[in-house]
């Protein structure tokens, strides 16, 4: 299995005006409407913020934790491999020490692939809190609200673009702008996600069983329920029945990915090295998005 390539697409630049991404010409409404909608836009558009914000260190933490889980695992399927060739010195007159060895590390093989998984788990989790937080950002009008009128991240008037005719919800940006920033944000991470599930995959295959077992299809859940999950995040094909596949924007880190039980301990080292990097997310972008929108929403991210 190979990683797919297309081209990253266009990043705003860091020195474009903030004015830019505020709409135009607005639609023309009342000045009550807006005194009434901008509190509520803005309450809501800071509170959908710090949610992302919040998921991003949660992903940092969680993909650190899946690194270590990935890298105990690799040495414990390594140390299983050579185990047989290997000269044990003062330990050879030991009963069975090879087979008690062998045994210990057949077990801890299988917790730190249920440990992986789990924070395979969390990691999807993290990216469908950020997708909810990301197709929250407008602010509706409740019509069913009585006399006090009340504000919804939900619509319920189809009238109702939930941007009050695309005014500035603080100083320059309207909610589309909000909207395409958040879009560029979560993209990453959903791009991540799915080549962590493909590295994921591949390691929790690793065996040195004779014959080797069943390999693990890309069509299978890795978990109960993911691909619900997945479909969440518009990260599973309904049409194949199975996850999207991975992609990357770079071609310059040699990935190439091709499933089998035995991979050698070069291959091992480019699944850690790859995870490690998480060649999909810019660090860099990520904090100038936030600092842009921190900006313009008066909040330090």
């Amino acid at each position: 299995m190979s990683i797919s390539q297309f081209p990253p697409p266009a990043s705003p630049s860091p020195a474009s005006s903030s004015r830019s991404l505020a709409s135009s010409s607005p639609a023309s409404l009342s000045s009550s409407s807006m005194r009434l909608w901008k509190p509520a836009a803005q309450r809501n558009l800071r509170n959908q913020w710090s949610k992302l914000s919040t998921c991003r260190q949660q992903w940092i933490a969680t993909s650190s934790a899946g690194r270590s889980h990935a890298t105990s695992l690799v040495n414990s399927y390594l140390s299983q491999k050579y185990m047989p060739m290997m000269e044990l010195g003062v330990l050879s007159d030991m009963f069975d020490i090879k087979k008690k060895a062998l045994n210990k590390l057949f077990k801890q093989q299988s917790s730190y692939r249920i440990n992986l998984l789990s924070s395979y788990k969390e990691l999807v989790a993290v990216v469908v809190e950020m997708v909810n937080a990301s197709r929250s950002l407008r602010c509706y009008t409740k019509p069913s609200s009585g006399s006090l009128i009340q504000f919804s991240a939900s619509k319920e008037d189809s009238n109702d673009a939930g941007d009050c005719g695309g005014i500035a919800v603080f100083s320059f940006w309207n909610v589309s702008a909000f909207e395409k920033m958040a879009e560029e944000l979560v993209e990453m991470f959903k791009r991540e996600v799915m080549l962590k599930r493909l590295l994921v995959m591949e390691l929790v295959s690793l065996s040195s069983e004779v014959p080797q077992p069943v390999n693990i299809s890309w069509s299978v859940e890795l978990y109960q329920g993911e691909f619900d999950d997945l479909t969440k995040c518009s990260l599973y094909s309904v049409e194949v029945s199975e996850p999207i596949l991975p992609q990357v924007k770079e071609d310059d880190l040699g990935v190439s990915i091709s499933h089998s039980n035995q991979p050698t301990a070069e291959i091992l080292q480019i699944y850690l090295t790859t995870w490690i990097a998480g060649v999909n997310i810019h660090n860099h972008r990520v904090d100038e998005i936030l600092a842009l929108v921190g900006e313009e929403i008066r909040v330090t991210f």
